[in-house]
């Protein structure tokens, strides 16, 4: 079996492709159906979100199971093989593991370091394994996956910095007034960054929300989200005097607020801070209101600064994110390397018990037969343990072996010497991991 990862990100393909292929949560259950009908395809998890759409896949074929996942891929969202093979990627084994490693880390988002892709990683996993689409394999991979998510976000600083426009404002905010918690915004216009802003502001605990805009229903229909009101845009002086923080984006050609205004309004508030976030080009605010007391103004270009800033610090991180990730990476690929020699670690353990079980029966039927029920009992758990012992090294050694390169050829020679060709045929004979976990799971039994 094989691991094999296809997907399309923001990196890959644009958002008119994007849009096309992503699952909703009511899609998933259906796409993955689909999916495991494929002979080729033995476990599946589907992560989509607005930036990505990638499934993991377990398959004894991966030239095969890649096929199987397109064909599944565009007969589900009827798109054009050439538009999707354009900007779809592909990984095998240690390349699948790895990406999933970084993309639950934060280190393949658009944001670099952001949080919110570990969650949708783990709710992807969560809804394939509802789905019974989860087996041994990307059971484990997947908790891999988290684990090394919540190391690198525990033991580095790579989300400690605001990585956006709205968030680096959010961050000054905090600089100049502490806690956000009961503070008053006024919002002028109502572009989509400035929403945006207010939305972390608010988050962060601000509570008094006024917006004014030139189209008063705009104004009145972003006010009542927040729970705020709506304010004449001819009242706008009025509005600054009373706030704490001023965001302010609108089109005008010209500064909205000049300086001697800004003076004026100062006198009204009696000096007390204030905080302004002009993201408006050209800008809406008087530059030189920044040399007035107690006035905060920052500009699209100061936030972009303390963006870029921050971004060097997480890209600096990013390398200490880096071994972590091989780390967990090396963790699970040892893992898996191990699965081939189960069946003959099984076998050996299997003609071992047998050959106590058997000699301990003929020599109870005859010298060992005067041993009453509690000293028989005693026999019986001293040569288990016996076997153990005599186990316990050559089972380590086999799977030391299963890492190395030439691992068949130790499996080989041990076959031959214990003659376990027999015992190996058996164990091949049951159903595979994967698909025993999905009947286990089915039975209403824990598989993990």
């Amino acid at each position: 079996m094989e691991i094999i990862a296809l997907g399309i990100n923001h990196m890959t393909a644009p958002v008119e492709i994007r849009e096309k292929i992503v699952f909703t949560e009511n899609q998933l259950e259906g796409a993955l159906t689909d999916l495991l009908q494929d002979s080729f395809l033995k476990e599946c998890v589907v992560l989509s979100t607005c930036n990505r759409t990638e499934i993991y896949a377990v398959t004894p074929d991966p030239g095969e199971g890649r096929e199987a996942v397109l064909s599944s891929i565009r007969k589900l969202k009827c798109i054009d093989r050439d538009a999707l093979q354009s900007c779809v990627y592909y990984y095998r084994f240690g390349e699948a593991v790895e990406h999933l490693l970084r993309v639950a880390a934060g280190l393949d988002s658009m944001i670099l370091g952001e949080t919110q892709i570990l969650g949708q990683v783990k709710n992807a996993y969560e809804q394939a394994d509802a789905c019974n689409a989860v087996g041994k394999i990307l059971h484990s991979l997947f908790r891999q996956a988290l684990i090394c998510g919540k190391r690198v976000h525990s033991e580095t600083k790579i989300n400690e910095n605001a990585a956006s426009v709205s968030y680096a404002a959010v961050e000054l905010a905090k600089s100049i007034f502490g806690r956000l918690v009961n503070r008053s915004i006024l919002l002028i216009s109502a572009g989509k960054m400035s929403e945006l802003t207010l939305r972390h502001l608010y988050a962060q605990g601000a509570s008094e929300v006024m917006v004014t805009n030139r189209t008063r229903e705009r104004a009145e229909e972003i006010a009542c989200s927040y729970g705020g009101k709506a304010l004449d845009y001819a009242r706008i002086e009025e509005g600054i005097s009373k706030v704490d923080i001023v965001i302010t984006s609108t089109g005008a050609p010209h500064f909205i607020i000049t300086r001697a205004q800004m003076a004026r309004i100062m006198r009204t508030r009696k000096n007390r801070p204030l905080f302004i976030i002009d993201i408006a080009v050209p800008r809406d605010i008087d530059p030189a209101v920044n040399e007035l007391p107690n006035v905060y103004l920052y500009d699209i270009d100061d936030l972009q600064g303390v963006v870029d800033s921050n971004m060097k610090s997480r890209e600096r991180e990013a390398g200490r994110a880096g071994v972590i990730i091989a780390e967990e990476a090396a963790e699970f690929q040892t893992w898996f390397k191990t699965l081939d020699v189960i069946p003959l670690i099984a076998a050996l353990r299997k003609k071992a018990e047998a050959i106590r079980k058997e000699e301990l029966q003929r020599h109870l039927s005859s010298k060992l037969g005067k041993l009453d029920p509690k000293e028989q009992k005693a026999v019986d758990n001293l040569t288990k343990s016996i076997i153990n012992r005599i186990l316990r090294d050559p089972v380590l050694r086999i799977k030391e072996f299963a890492i190395e390169e030439s691992s068949e050829v130790y499996v080989d020679s041990l076959c031959r010497l214990f003659e376990l060709e027999g015992e190996l045929y058996a164990e091949e004979t049951t159903p595979d991991s994967a698909s025993h976990a999905v009947a286990q799971k089915k039975a209403g039994r824990k598989v993990f």
